[in-house]
């Protein structure tokens, strides 16, 4: 066996050299226990830092231990199963995407290619302080936001080579695909391992896999016994935005698992080297560095140092001056990347595609192998890896003899697809936003695109520009690929036109999908029309996949109507069939509506058949009668039901009857049942009886659960007390449960207390976890305080720190105390930084200072940061001030920037004051995305044809 084999020679080997393990631990470099470790015959098969270190020590051949290491690592008899990845140190900067820089050969005969010295900058210090924290023994994650070519991927290989010394292995999952891989091994993530989610949004975006690949980090970093492991992580911006934002109260809320796994673990990589960083970039250079050297002397004006040593000035070249068959080819993958098409674009799609991207004078000059041509063009690297379109290839997937798709099976041979280069498509993006892709494109993607998630992201894409034909045929044939969604609208669109057989089809292949909204939709439109029993089968068959909403609406839609509709015998028909909820909802709108006799009917009807809520409703009447025991037994059969409230309503009944030992009993089994509701219930119940202590272990209970504020609940009310010290200390644990507010309450705890230098510290320390709001509360009460240079050097510090929005605080209350120029400098050194609302304020002071040009310039900047408001205004202004031309082209900047909506309200104006045509305002919207305006299906009621024209009335196909 190797394992055993690889223990004999090295255990034959330190007695040879006559060394006890202390010597050879000292010779080796390594600590005396993990020598010990490796020469154990019942311990683990040591990692391949240590065999190699132990080889040289003991002048063994290090290349046939490490053949012996890597043997006994596969071997199943040994029990020492590999886990996911390999040492560090076995890993290739390269191989885990870190951006190649220059075009140098390689060295030595070295399949790896050079890298420029590394500059640390300030998203480092988070880096290094997670390694730390991780090399005595805590699980850790780090996710660098930046945009591309920013250095994200070296800071994280940069940072975890301390962790090479010590053992520690790193797993990058992506075969077959990378959710596919991070789902099916997470839970064998062994200690100390680096789990590598370079681009993390192909793990936690995917669509199928991203919740539940966010909910198994989570287990694996909370798990004690799973770590230490270091989880690392990048992110564009626009992604990080996706996942983090909430959505509103109606939307869906597709990420809320990653949303709550990124809270507090984001940095923010700068897109330039600030002075300090091109200093030290500076010094590499003179030392001898030839590729910073070169990168310097390209970017250092811009500072944009990463960007040049990835590529970006040859891919823009390469864009810009290529064929016009290359040129269509990536503006066709272009649009198609920013319109939710996938990583890996098939070559058939972007062939077609690419057709109607070529002018009409270079498409009488194609050959007929323009696209050979083309690909190889494109496909040519310009530094290292790096290519405008390079072609992936596709690993097959293996599986064991006997699986469903064994290997031995011949699979066709798969279509080549390509991958646009990370700078051109975020390029792209920006560039083409405000264009429509011409017709080619579209009837690519209906032609050539087999997946379905895309083609509903297209659809959608369609139908912002008002190409409704186009989304139409899209949304079909994602449905006809199976996209529950797509199903969905193209049911709803049936019914809405009359075609209630086939839309009641589409809705059951979204309903056996799980998404059961056409179906409840299709439960509504049939009871508003009268169609009574149809809309009662249908919200059974929603509700027989555990979705009450259908059932509920019907109820709520009867209990409103004026129509004499059996409310009661479709509440008893659900309950018939296991859904008693509807019997408690149909007995509460009864009730509410007045009618108590029928409410207290269906309550006893539901109660009987075991509801809680009914039972304890029940007991509530009983109550109020003054019937004792019988509100005892609604309360004790709701308890039995599982309900954790009614243990505690028991447990008061029988506090006030002197039962105490029983009524300790109900809480004890109360608390057990982790009901948050019922948590904030016995907290109340022990802190009122004085037993502080069994609280807090309660609201420590309730925070592992995520419900971390009845702990900051807990310190405030020892704050009320006088007890500052345990109410700092709740605070404390509050913050480190993941309550965003509970250093905030420490500073606040330490102002009211005077201790104004520790809530200035702290403050800072929160502006460094991401919460800014306890220091401008602080600078406003300096400033109230009259203390304003304390006020501005805490402004100055929060700011240092990257916090440039406290700038804007300290701004604004220059503004309120009349102070102008005070707060204009303020604006302006935010606004160096590019933080939008300084740009949309020192627009406003500009254009009302009559300097119209800059007003302009940073309305723009403004937009482009992602607040269209200062733009919108001069729009307006412009165009109330006789200047049309002037609105309509700081409009199309606006569009320009993601922001349609500004040419729609301009073209809103307009027809208002019936001053001149408005089409072309909402053709350029429609082109832009923002075809969500009523009047454009007026103007259109066919849609528009990709090139803009009105489309002729077209037939809506829609067969299942």
């Amino acid at each position: 066996m190797a394992l055993v084999e690889l223990r004999e020679r090295l255990s034959s080997a330190l007695a040879r050299a006559r060394l006890d393990k202390t010597q050879l631990a000292k010779r080796a470099g390594l600590g005396r226990t993990t020598v010990s470790e490796a020469l154990r015959s019942d311990a683990s098969v040591p990692s391949a830092e240590t065999v190699a270190a132990l080889a040289r020590a003991l002048s063994l051949p290090v290349g046939e231990l490490l053949e012996l290491r890597r043997g006994a690592a596969a071997d199943p008899s040994s029990g020492q199963s590999e886990a996911p990845g390999k040492s560090i140190g076995e890993w290739e900067p390269h191989d885990l995407e870190v951006h190649p820089a220059g075009g140098h050969a390689s060295r030595q005969g070295s399949s790896s290619l050079p890298l420029p010295g590394y500059v640390r900058r300030e998203h480092d210090k988070g880096l290094m302080q997670a390694v730390r924290e991780c090399a005595q023994g805590h699980s850790r994650m780090v996710v660098l936001v930046g945009t591309s070519s920013t250095g994200k991927t070296r800071a994280c290989w940069e940072a975890v080579q301390p962790l090479a010394g010590q053992g520690w292995r790193l797993w990058h999952p992506f075969d077959p695909t990378r959710g596919e891989s991070a789902l099916e091994d997470l839970h064998r993530v062994q200690p100390r391992t680096v789990v590598w989610l370079n681009e993390a949004q192909h793990y936690l975006g995917d669509p199928k896999f991203g919740e539940r690949i966010a909910a198994a980090i989570h287990a694996l970093l909370t798990e004690p016994t799973r770590g230490p492991v270091l989880v690392l992580g990048t992110l564009w911006p626009e992604y990080a935005a996706q996942y983090t934002d909430r959505p509103s109260p109606h939307e869906a809320d597709p990420h809320s698992r990653v949303r709550e796994l990124l809270a507090g673990r984001c940095l923010t990589t700068p897109e330039t080297f600030d002075a300090s960083a091109l200093a030290a970039a500076t010094a590499l250079a003179e030392s001898g560095d030839r590729l910073l050297a070169d990168a310097l002397g390209r970017a250092r004006a811009e500072g944009r140092i990463t960007q040049d040593l990835a590529g970006a000035p040859e891919l823009l070249r390469r864009y810009e001056q290529g064929t016009p068959a290359a040129k269509a080819l990536l503006e066709a993958a272009m649009d198609a990347r920013r319109l939710g098409v996938g990583l890996n674009l098939p070559q058939s799609f972007l062939t077609e595609a690419a057709l109607d991207y070529v002018s009409d004078a270079d498409y009488e000059y194609l050959t007929d192998d323009w696209a050979e041509a083309a690909f190889a063009e494109l496909c040519r690297p310009v530094h290292g890896k790096q290519a405008p379109l390079r072609r992936v290839t596709m690993r097959p997937r293996r599986r064991p003899p006997g699986a469903t798709a064994p290997t031995d099976v011949p699979l066709p041979r798969a279509e080549a697809v390509f991958r646009l280069a990370d700078y051109l498509d975020q390029r792209g993006r920006a560039a083409r936003l405000a264009l429509c892709p011409p017709s080619s494109f579209w009837a690519a993607s209906f032609s050539s695109l087999v997946d379905a998630d895309a083609l509903y992201s297209l659809s959608t894409e369609a139908r912002s520009r008002h190409r409704t034909q186009w989304s139409h045929h899209l949304r079909l044939r994602s449905a006809e690929l199976g996209k529950p969604a797509a199903q969905a609208e193209v049911s709803e669109i049936l019914e809405a036109v009359g075609r209630s057989s086939e839309a009641e089809s589409w809705a059951r292949k979204a309903a056996s999908a799980g998404d059961n909204r056409a179906l409840a939709s299709l439960c509504r439109r049939r009871e508003s029309e009268g169609g009574h029993a149809s809309a009662e089968d249908l919200a059974l068959q929603v509700a027989e996949s555990g979705d009450l909403s259908a059932a509920l609406d019907l109820v709520r839609m009867r209990e409103r109507s004026e129509k004499e509709v059996s409310t009661t015998e479709f509440a008893r028909h659900m309950a018939a069939h296991g859904y008693v909820h509807i019997l408690f909802e149909c007995a509460r709108l009864r009730r509410e509506g007045g009618d108590k006799t029928t409410a207290r009917t269906l309550l006893r009807a539901a109660a009987k058949a075991g509801h809680a809520g009914a039972l304890i409703d029940l007991g509530y009447g009983a109550l109020a009668r003054g019937k004792l025991e019988c509100a005892e037994k609604f309360f004790r059969r709701a308890a039995e039901a599982g309900d954790a409230h009614a243990l505690c309503l028991l447990a008061r009944l029988m506090t006030e009857s002197g039962r105490d030992s029983e009524a300790e009993s109900c809480l004890r089994q109360a608390a057990e049942m982790d009901d948050p509701a019922t948590l904030v219930e016995l907290i109340r119940v022990r802190e009122a009886s004085g037993e502080t202590g069994i609280a807090e272990n309660l609201a420590r209970r309730a925070a592992r659960l995520g419900h971390h504020r009845l702990l900051a609940d807990l310190g405030r009310a020892r704050e009320q007390d006088g007890n500052f010290v345990a109410a700092e200390a709740l605070y404390r644990e509050a913050s480190a449960a993941g309550d965003p507010e509970g250093l905030a309450d420490v500073v606040k705890l330490r102002v009211g207390r005077e201790d104004f230098s520790g809530a200035e510290e702290l403050a800072l320390e929160c502006a460094e976890l991401g919460s800014t709001e306890p220091i401008c509360k602080l600078v406003s009460f300096w400033r109230h305080r009259r203390e304003y240079e304390r006020a501005e050097m805490l402004a100055q510090r929060a700011f240092d720190a990257g916090h440039d929005e406290i700038l804007v605080e300290l701004a604004w209350h220059h503004q309120e105390a009349g102070e102008q120029d005070a707060a204009i400098a303020w604006y302006r050194k935010a606004a160096a930084v590019e933080n939008p609302d300084a740009l949309v304020e020192l627009a406003r002071i500009q254009e009302a200072a009559g300097c119209h040009r800059d007003a302009e310039h940073l309305a723009i900047r403004a937009a482009e940061a992602g607040k269209p408001d200062a733009l919108s205004d001069l729009v307006s202004i412009r165009e109330d001030g006789g200047e049309p031309h002037v609105a309509e082209n700081l409009a199309r900047q606006a569009a320009a920037s993601g922001h349609p909506e500004v040419l729609v309200e301009l073209a809103e104006a307009r027809e208002l004051s019936s001053s001149g045509s408005v089409e072309f305002l909402y053709r350029e919207a429609a082109d832009a995305g923002g075809a969500w305006d009523s009047a454009m299906s007026v103007i259109w009621p066919h849609g528009l044809d990709p090139d803009g024209a009105p489309s002729q009335p077209w037939p809506l196909e829609a067969a299942p």
